[in-house]
């Protein structure tokens, strides 16, 4: 007769303690990320190209102040002036139809994205262990499908492209204006590294907070729907007030990640807005005493000018694209975690087959449990 003693089962990640900090960008998120890029490079790629046109076009606009300026206002060349209107009204539809088709053609390969992530998650969770499924919330593994893939169009959608816009539109900009002032773009340069400096430190302190909050969400939310589900057991035992507790409890802990998240982004929106200040007064200083010098025409300041939006535009993007772009690293983390699981195929790869077997089997005193302490059968 068998007398089975405890078993001992391997921790499973929903009751363990909780693990250290994690580093910015994990090894493994950058991974799952270029994993996903080259399944999608070709729609990406057509993305970057459209958005290569896009960009440009956007430049006619501030090149044209120049000869507006010096040639149509300055010398009353007047005739140049319905040229240089169709030249950016042409830019504007060009800037209009490539922004849209880029939109259309990134917004389907981000869906497309989700779609496959969420079918493969569900896949391999359906497939995990019963202890796994014993041991974590339903609505947590809800969240790991459903919600934490979401994130993902920010790569592989129109966030990533738009980073590289940014940074392509910045530095073709910058270009032209060390051509018009190299000493003025020395400033504004020097202004722009030190903001670039504070939003990567703004972006490694933000991305452990989105990634606490997708787990704090799905615990939450987990919990709530089996209170709901079981909610003739819940009344049954009168145990509105524990449940309405440990919500409570969640709720807030949901709210201080949130609020915490909202000052960083402010921070940065706000550190934004100085470095745009800063930089237009400098232009103040440094451009105004290089017209007095004869240095640069009006036409000139203009195009600097204009130029210069060129670069605080994409400052702006910056900071609002790289939160969204952390937000994908942290679900992408979440979703590497629980595909790294061994499902229960993977396990029985290691194990020695069984032979036929022929006899009795009784229990006696049978006590076991999935998770060391946590028992679920005790003395049967």
């Amino acid at each position: 007769m068998a007398h089975p003693e405890k078993t001992p089962g391997p921790a499973v990640a929903a009751g363990a303690p909780k693990a250290p900090k994690k580093k910015a960008f994990t090894a493994d998120s950058w991974e799952e990320a270029r994993a996903l890029i080259w399944t999608h490079r070709k729609r990406l790629g057509l993305g970057l190209l459209l958005m290569l046109i896009n960009r440009l076009s956007g430049f006619v606009l501030p090149a044209s102040t120049k000869y507006l300026m010096d040639d149509v206002v300055a010398k009353g060349h007047w005739d140049l002036l319905p040229k240089l209107a169709m030249a950016v009204g042409a830019a504007a539809i060009v800037d209009a139809v490539s922004s849209f088709a880029n939109s259309q053609i990134l917004g389907v390969a981000a869906q497309r994205a989700i779609t496959d992530m969420r079918k493969d998650v569900e896949a391999h969770v359906m497939r995990l262990p019963i202890r796994y499924f014993d041991s974590t919330k339903s609505g947590v593994l809800i969240s790991r499908i459903m919600t934490d893939a979401e994130g993902i169009r920010n790569l592989v959608g129109t966030g990533l492209v738009q980073l590289t816009g940014s940074i392509l539109t910045a530095a073709i900009a910058l270009g032209f204006l060390v051509y018009l002032n190299w000493r003025l773009t020395v400033i504004t340069l020097v202004i722009l590294v030190l903001f670039g400096g504070g939003m990567a430190t703004a972006f490694k302190r933000l991305r452990p907070l989105f990634r606490e909050r997708g787990q704090i969400n799905a615990e939450v939310t987990g919990r709530l729907a089996e209170s709901l589900g079981g909610v003739r057991i819940v009344k049954a035992y009168t145990a509105e007030k524990r449940e309405e507790i440990v919500f409570a409890h969640g709720a807030h802990r949901l709210f201080r990640n949130v609020a915490q998240s909202l000052t960083g982004v402010s921070s940065i929106g706000a550190f934004s807005s100085l470095v745009i200040a800063a930089i237009g007064i400098a232009m103040m200083l440094v451009g105004g005493s290089a017209i007095r010098a004869g240095q640069m025409t009006i036409g000139d300041f203009f195009q600097y000018f204009a130029f210069t939006a060129m670069i605080t535009v994409p400052v702006f993007q910056l900071a609002n694209i790289g939160t969204q772009v952390s937000e994908a690293f942290a679900g992408l983390d979440r979703i590497r975690e629980i595909r790294q699981m061994a499902t229960e195929d993977q396990e029985d790869a290691d194990r020695a087959p069984l032979a036929d077997v022929q006899g009795e089997i009784a229990f006696e005193d049978v006590t076991f449990e999935y998770n060391p302490g946590v028992p679920v059968l005790k003395h049967v």
